[in-house]
């Protein structure tokens, strides 16, 4: 389960927010620009911190203090790749497990090369590759510790359709097959929808309605955001 108060101040609006996850659950996040979608994920995943609040997830305490980034085991996924471009795409998607890669490791990472098609340019630098495959790589990435906790930022943002529905399968896929919880961030309601049936409308920091998405539609809270939504 993970469960988060977060407090935090930004220029011009204070993020506070009170979310509660259940284990292998699934939230959208949906709202406005600088709503403070993108704050709380990364206040989760301690590329930020707090100002006030505690964060936990299964029964570790993330906040506060605040643990380390590289102790939380999140994967966090966002509109940049950012691979390290001197490396070959096989050794960014393995970079995280270290050295000591045994047999079972080493079998994920093949799944996760074929299912995302990465085999012809598995040898390759990652500055060699075309931008739609550096998202599939960052996704290879970001699955290849098995996280039991999965933030998504954006991550669709500039694919073409085609692609974003392949990507949208193959993370449903290995959420039922890993069971991660996972948090997504999108401007499009349709890619939120798709990824989890639940969603928390925010609006100047505040969760101002969570429910199913046919509650949200039938009874938008916030006129204006319940405007944006999209059927499927």
């Amino acid at each position: 389960m993970l469960e988060a108060r977060i407090r935090k101040r930004r220029r011009d609006l204070t993020v506070d927010v009170d979310l509660t996850i259940e284990k292998g659950g699934c939230l959208a996040l949906f709202g406005a620009s600088g709503s403070g979608k993108s704050t709380i994920l990364s206040c989760i995943a301690g590329i930020d911190q707090p100002d006030d609040g505690d964060v936990s997830f299964d029964g570790r305490r993330f906040f506060p203090p605040p643990m380390p980034l590289h102790a939380r085991n999140v994967g966090y996924l966002t509109q940049d790749p950012h691979l390290f471009p001197h490396l070959s795409v096989e050794r960014n998607i393995s970079f995280g497990l270290g050295s000591g890669i045994g047999v079972e490791e080493r079998a994920w990472i093949d799944r996760l090369r074929d299912r995302l098609g990465l085999s012809d340019i598995w040898k390759a630098s990652a500055s060699e590759i075309s931008g739609g495959q550096a998202r599939r790589v960052s996704v290879a990435r970001m699955l290849a510790r098995r996280p039991p906790l999965v933030l998504l930022d954006e991550p669709f943002t500039g694919l073409d359709r085609h692609l974003v529905r392949e990507l949208i399968g193959d993370l449903l896929e290995w959420k039922r097959e890993i069971a991660f919880s996972m948090i997504v961030v999108d401007h499009e309601s349709e890619i939120l929808e798709r990824l989890c049936s639940r969603v928390a409308v925010l609006s100047n920091g505040r969760i101002v309605q969570q429910a199913t998405w046919s509650e949200v539609r039938a009874q938008p809270v916030d006129a204006e955001l319940g405007s944006l939504l999209r059927p499927l």
